[in-house]
């Protein structure tokens, strides 16, 4: 159905006027708003009781109550962060703000789609708000149809305003928040952008907490390699598995006059705890090396491409001569949850105890390349592993790319002490 055909149809049930309905549900829909929802929208707007109620106006609801099966609600909390961020739909970039609303029994995320002048601190009322589900969770929508008002009385939470955050605890789908970091690494790139080819920055930050890559999208020179920098209205989505910090033309970054301190170790978690984040940049695991997976020891790998090459076949580029290479792929178990731990060429040799020409010969002299996986699983299998490295989590599993790999000098008779010591808080029931 198209949007004249839906308008006159909306417009018949409400008996108001069609062109007034056409181009209220256009601008809904410009600003990303699904059809049914502006649907809704709209007839609470002019009155149709259906939504509930003689007046059609929303329910109030403590943020901490509000489902995405609410539709819309009215809601009264403190704006504990917002910044703007463009979005481009059909070929139009528009500005929205994000942020948290919070009241004293919960905090929601929400999107603003008009300019209503929201600053970290503000207490305000919503009327009419829209809820969606977004990454799971209900998600206020703020728009042309909500009603909003400024309180002068605040509201008392249990919740900090500002949006300040260490590294360690940002997690995909964070937005406005303030870091402190120090930049550990930074390059300039050129990639194929929005509107061509676009400058950027891209590296690794660095706090006491941990590390997390980043992008800026808008190159300034205060991120620059060596820099202590504050960052207000920055933006986490997911890169490779891992929460990225995104900084955007939004974003403002200030010079530090003090350096951050960067941690040297990685935050060590239980292999579940690590698993069940979704994606750690930077972490430590210990638990015993159970199997060496297919796929491991000598291997061949595109060479336009860099996959691994199954006789002789890429699966991009078809049939090609494989380079020969060494990797391992490792199952890591420490009785709360299991992970592929993938070690490259140079970890590789260290735990199978030669090079790529020792592995060449080897294979050569046994007539089987599998040889020399078969060396590496006597090396590993049943000995405990403390691993470094970046964790993923996807639809294929728990991988951690690992930056270090040593035998674990850890006592494990204190190691499950410290387990179960954890598993009996966890079951703890208040008398």
């Amino acid at each position: 159905m198209d949007i004249d055909t839906h308008a006159e149809d909306l417009a018949s049930d409400l008996g108001v006027d069609k062109e007034e309905v056409k181009a209220d549900l256009q601008n809904l829909l410009e600003y990303s708003v699904p059809l049914e929802e502006a649907t809704q929208s709209l007839r609470r707007k002019y009155g149709d009781g259906s939504s509930g109620g003689s007046s059609g106006t929303p329910s109030a609801r403590d943020v901490g109550d509000i489902t995405p099966d609410d539709g819309s609600v009215t809601v009264t909390g403190v704006v504990l962060s917002a910044g703007e961020r463009s979005i481009r739909y059909q070929g139009s970039d528009h500005v929205i703000v994000e942020g948290e609303l919070a009241d004293e029994t919960g905090v929601i995320d929400f999107t603003a789609w008009e300019d209503f002048g929201l600053s970290p601190g503000d207490t305000i009322t919503a009327g009419n708000a829209g809820v969606r589900e977004w990454d799971g969770e209900p998600e206020l929508n703020l728009g042309e149809s909500t009603s909003l008002s400024f309180l002068e009385e605040p509201l008392e939470i249990p919740y900090e305003v500002g949006g300040d955050a260490n590294l360690a605890d940002l997690r995909t789908g964070d937005r406005a928040k303030t870091i402190e970091v120090a930049v550990l690494e930074c390059e300039e790139r050129t990639i194929n952008g929005r509107d061509g080819e676009t400058e950027i920055l891209s590296g690794v930050f660095g706090d006491e907490s941990g590390r997390l890559p980043f992008t800026n999208w808008d190159p300034v020179p205060e991120i620059e390699e060596g820099a202590s920098i504050r960052i207000e209205n920055a933006y986490i989505r997911e890169f490779r598995g891992v929460p990225e910090v995104n900084v955007s033309e939004f974003s403002t970054v200030t010079a530090l006059e003090t350096d951050v301190d960067v941690g040297s170790d990685a935050p060590r978690l239980p292999i579940g705890e690590a698993v069940a984040t979704g994606g750690v940049y930077d972490v430590e695991l210990v638990g015993n090396l159970l199997a060496v997976r297919d796929g491991s020891g000598l291997i061949q790998r595109c060479p336009e491409c860099n996959r691994v090459v199954q006789k002789g076949q890429c699966r991009t580029h078809g049939n090609v001569d494989g380079v020969d290479d060494l990797r391992v792929k490792a199952i890591l178990d420490d009785g709360t949850g299991a992970v592929t731990v993938v070690l490259d060429d140079e970890l590789t040799e260290e735990v199978y105890g030669g090079d790529l020409e020792d592995a060449k010969d080897e294979a050569r002299e046994a007539m089987d390349q599998e040889a020399v996986a078969d060396t590496i699983r006597e090396n590993v299998v049943g000995t405990e592993y403390r691993v470094r490295g970046h964790l993923s989590v996807d639809e294929y599993g728990a991988n951690l790319d690992a930056s270090t790999f040593e035998e674990s000098d850890d006592d494990p008779v204190e190691r499950a002490k410290t387990l179960l010591d954890g598993r009996d808080r966890g079951t703890e029931v208040d008398a």
